[in-house]
Parts: C-alpha cells; sequence; structure tokens
C-alpha cells in the first residue's frame, strides 16, 4: 500500500506543478500538499517497520534518515522564500540563488535521497529498500521534469541559472560560474 501512496505523491507533484504554471486551476492548489501528506505516510511506514523489527544497526540507520528528513524540510520551506515558491501563481519571479541552491539546483535530491534509504536500511528489509530507492528515483525524475519543463516557463532567469549552477553535482562542470 505504502508504494502506491508514494507513487500517488510524486503524480500529485507533477499536476500541482503543471498546473500552477500552465492550467491555474484553483481546485489543483492542494496537490503539492496532499504529496506531502502521502510521503509522510509512507515514512511513517517505513518508521513503523523499522521500530517493529529492531534489526542491527536500525538505530543509526533511523538517525541518518532523521538527518536527511531535517536537511530537506530546511531545504524545501525554509532556505526557499516560502510564499513565492507555494503559495503564489507561477508568474516569472526570479530563482534563488542563494544558500544550497547556489551550489547546485536541487539540493533536495540528496536529503531525499538519505531520508528514504536509511529508512529503508533501518527496516533491514530488500522490498523497503528498494521502496524508498524507487521513491527517490521518482523524486529524480520529478526534479528533471521541473527543470526541464516548469521552472523555465515560472522563473525568468531560469535558463541563465542552468547555465551557472550544476543540476546535483555541486562544482560540476563549473569554470568561472558558467558550465562548460
Amino acid at each position: 500500500m505504502d508504494w502506491l501512496v508514494g507513487t500517488v505523491s510524486f503524480l500529485l507533484f507533477f499536476l500541482y506543478d503543471w498546473n500552477r504554471v500552465f492550467w491555474k486551476k484553483r481546485w489543483m492548489r492542494g496537490f503539492f500538499y496532499l504529496g506531502c501528506m502521502g510521503l509522510v505516510v509512507s515514512g511513517g511506514i517505513f518508521l513503523a517497520e523499522a521500530l517493529k523489527k529492531q534489526s542491527s544497526g536500525w538505530i543509526f540507520w533511523l538517525a541518518v534518515s532523521a538527518v536527511c528528513l531535517a536537511g530537506l524540510v530546511y531545504t524545501l520551506f525554509f532556505a526557499l522564500p516560502f510564499d513565492e515558491t507555494y503559495r503564489k501563481e507561477a508568474d516569472r519571479h526570479k530563482v534563488c540563488r542563494t544558500g544550497l541552491y547556489g551550489i547546485c539546483r536541487h539540493p533536495g535530491i540528496w536529503w531525499f535521497f538519505g531520508c528514504f534509504a536509511g529508512a529503508g536500511m533501518a527496516c533491514a528489509d530488500r522490498e523497503k529498500l528498494l521502496e524508498g530507492l524507487f521513491f527517490s528515483l521518482l523524486n529524480l525524475g520529478y526534479a528533471w521534469y521541473q527543470d526541464r519543463y516548469i521552472f523555465p516557463e515560472e522563473f525568468c532567469d531560469y535558463r541563465d541559472y542552468q547555465n551557472a549552477v550544476p543540476f546535483l553535482i555541486p562544482g560540476r562542470g563549473q569554470k568561472d560560474g558558467k558550465r562548460k
């Protein structure tokens, strides 16, 4: 069931972004929050499984997952201007280039991966680990979709940002602030 909940969560994220930029339907504005709640439910299922099994090293992997979750929450909700990012219509405003977003365009990918891979490891269950990796792949696909289709329409300076800041790996291909 949590595979389905997590997958539907990403579908809601894709639709939310497309709606923000292109359709602008009022009834779809809550899709982002519903997607977040779905991932919280999936994460809760991981946590319950880890607590139930308490296999070797489970506390370490839950700690890794918790640190990465904190990093993800910070990256998505505090390192960005919240109202402009999540409450306002996509209006061709400028992209955030400070802090983590000056290092790579999608820093949340790394935190998300650590959170769900750590949770999967804490469960000591191959299927849970694969599920966490699957969600991480969905998240990577979501970032690629945003980078190619959504953000160039949402931000007036996104093409320049793409040329100046790497997609995922900080400093990769950079020389004097420009991509090789």
